[in-house]
């Protein structure tokens, strides 16, 4: 199921009660807009595979490349890229370790090794392993598929740069904190960990760009 509005007016109560700091945050940024319909599985995980170590603008030229080679309308689904060559993945623009990782997934999901609805009945920690297990799939895009994909709302990505340093701008005048201070800030935010990372995203889009 999708995050409903009334959910996340939920989560920006908790967090605004816990911690004083996020209260700031939630009033100058909100409304989260985590709410919305699940996006469909394979095409947010090759997205995610296309885009790695690239810009936002490359990332979408190379994948409106892939989409228009294989026909795909709106989304990528396991038959095309499973009936596109290798060395027609690489003309649009993917190395060749992207090319692999596609098909490699585009294969484990159309044999079922792979299942989407088995992920979904998963707890967050047992579907991110799965989803780190996949080929070209770390542990920080599993996370992020988790926020995004399927909108679990109790995700920190520890290894997130951008969230790092807002909890150390906002909780330690800049410094760095150590992980295990971190969790343990974090720990105030459960069980809406995702929109409190959605929140401190804010604060260094404001830095970057508004």
């Amino acid at each position: 199921m999708a995050v409903t509005t009334d959910e996340i007016l939920a989560a920006e109560r908790h967090l605004s009660r816990r911690d004083p700091v996020l209260r700031k945050l939630i009033a100058r940024h909100r409304p989260c807009t985590l709410v919305g319909r699940r996006r469909d599985p394979f095409h947010v995980l090759c997205t995610s595979i296309v885009s790695q170590q690239l810009s936002t603008k490359a990332a979408d030229t190379i994948q409106g490349r892939v989409m228009a080679h294989v026909n795909a309308r709106r989304k990528l689904e396991p038959r095309h890229i499973i009936g596109t060559e290798h060395e027609a993945l690489r003309a649009c623009g993917l190395s060749h370790a992207k090319a692999r990782w596609l098909r490699a997934l585009a294969e484990q999901v159309h044999s079922g090794e792979f299942s989407f609805a088995r992920l979904r009945r998963m707890d967050d920690e047992s579907a991110i392993e799965a989803l780190d297990a996949l080929p070209g799939i770390g542990r920080w895009t599993a996370e992020m598929y988790l926020i995004f994909a399927l909108h679990r709302l109790d995700i920190f990505a520890m290894d997130d740069v951008g969230l790092r340093r807002s909890v150390n701008r906002l909780y330690n005048g800049g410094e760095p904190l150590d992980d295990d201070a971190t969790l343990a800030l974090t720990e105030r935010w459960k069980p809406y960990r995702s929109v409190a990372s959605w929140y401190l995203w804010r604060l260094i889009d404001g830095d970057v760009a508004a």
